[in-house]
């Protein structure tokens, strides 16, 4: 990464830490989990899209493009409605509407329903989790072990350039029910996109400072929570993530921005991303969405 390049990722980065101050979205433990809830509620955004919307609309519970609401939903935009903010691949931003700035057909259930459930995990989606892995040099695999031992990542061999692989080892606990494993497989992977293992220029992991192993479990637990409550699954995050929050009144060291956009590249990785449609010409960087 070049000085200018760096230059524009720290003013990017003060950017939106101020942005967060100022909207004291998650000063308190309680604030922190509730912003996570909606983050998992609006599901067809990425997860850092999803910040951004609660910070210029609290309280909303569905967007989409105006491309979107027409072509999907048989809805249009109301005149005089006011457009919300996000951050698109190759431009600036782009532009979408509150389910309430638009009028039309009923909503299907799975958007008039929040917590409508998208995902069922069976051993053929942690099969098909483990071959995508693959393809981006972690060999993931499973291991017997006892019912404390849920699983692992390390890192074998770092990327130094975007254009080679890193390696990394990661084992699953096979003798846990599907459901926790993909739980497991998202809170390793938390590890990794996190940067607690180490930047990798293939994997688009930048270089963080050290962060405490308890800060790390925090933000692999929170990663987990997101990814598996935006696919329809519950897991154990849950009960850690109310448990910090009893022992919490108030939130410091929380890099929010660091988990929701690594949030979003395993959510792509594992081929689960979101999907807001606009105009067919943007389309073809649907996937790249989430980064």
């Amino acid at each position: 990464m070049n000085d200018i390049t760096k230059d524009a990722a720290q003013a990017e980065r003060s950017l939106l830490a101020a942005l967060l101050e100022d909207s004291r979205l998650y000063h308190t433990g309680k604030d922190y989990l509730d912003l996570l809830e909606f983050v998992s509620r609006l599901r067809n955004f990425a997860p850092f899209n999803a910040m951004l919307l609660r910070i210029q609309k609290p309280g909303l519970t569905y967007a989409a493009s105006a491309w979107d609401w027409r072509t999907r939903f048989n809805r249009t935009i109301k005149e005089g409605a006011r457009p919300l903010l996000i951050l698109w691949p190759f431009a600036p931003v782009a532009l979408v509407y509150d389910v309430l700035d638009t009028e039309g057909a009923d909503l299907p259930a799975d958007v008039a329903e929040t917590f409508h459930a998208t995902g069922v995990v069976t051993q053929q989606t942690i099969d098909d989790f483990f071959w995508l892995l693959s393809r981006r040099g972690i060999d993931a695999k499973h291991l017997q072990s006892g019912d404390a031992h849920a699983g692992m990542i390390e890192v074998i061999e770092h990327s130094t350039d975007k254009r080679r692989r890193g390696k990394y080892k990661m084992r699953i606990n096979s003798t846990h029910p599907l459901n926790v494993q993909f739980v497991t497989l998202a809170h390793e992977l938390g590890h990794l996109f996190l940067g607690h293992l180490g930047p990798d220029k293939h994997l688009k992991i930048a270089q963080r400072p050290y962060r405490h192993l308890d800060q790390q479990e925090l933000e692999a637990e929170s990663l987990a929570y997101l990814v598996c409550r935006r696919h329809g699954v519950k897991s154990k995050s849950e009960s850690y993530l109310a448990d910090y929050v009893d022992r919490n009144t108030t939130v410091g060291t929380i890099d929010l921005d660091a988990i929701l956009k690594a949030a979003g590249q395993v959510e792509t990785l594992l081929g689960i991303a979101a999907e807001t449609l606009f105009e067919p010409k943007k389309k073809r960087f649907i996937e790249e969405e989430a980064g």
